[in-house]
């Protein structure tokens, strides 16, 4: 964890998200201009910032600092279900959310 970038993990998610810098502010409630600036001038995000962005991707901070612990013994539905999943809005995770919700108290009827 020595090489650890914290400024590239963020970059990383928001790539595999489809997300510009504006959609991850607004996901994560941090200002714009806060997290442009971040990024642009490689300062590193404190920790609360660092919890918001969590929040905003949906993640843990275990999962932002060990991507691919979270990914160990999915079988490859649930793992294509995942990465769809964190490629949602948070709303857009809500309904998902409820909707398999929905389908597991149908018993699959």
């Amino acid at each position: 964890m020595n090489n650890f970038d914290p400024l590239k993990r963020i970059q990383e998610l928001c790539e595999e998200r489809g997300w510009s810098c504006y959609q991850l502010a607004k996901a994560s409630g941090i200002a714009y201009s806060t997290l442009s600036t971040m990024l642009n001038k490689q300062n590193m995000p404190t920790l609360p910032t660092l919890l918001k962005l969590c929040e905003g991707f949906g993640i843990s901070v275990t999962d932002f600092f060990e991507p691919d612990r979270s990914l160990t013994g999915l079988t490859p539905e649930q793992s294509e279900c995942l990465t769809l999943f964190t490629s949602l809005s948070a709303d857009q995770r809500k309904c998902a959310l409820a909707y398999m919700q929905g389908l597991s108290d149908g018993n699959g009827r």
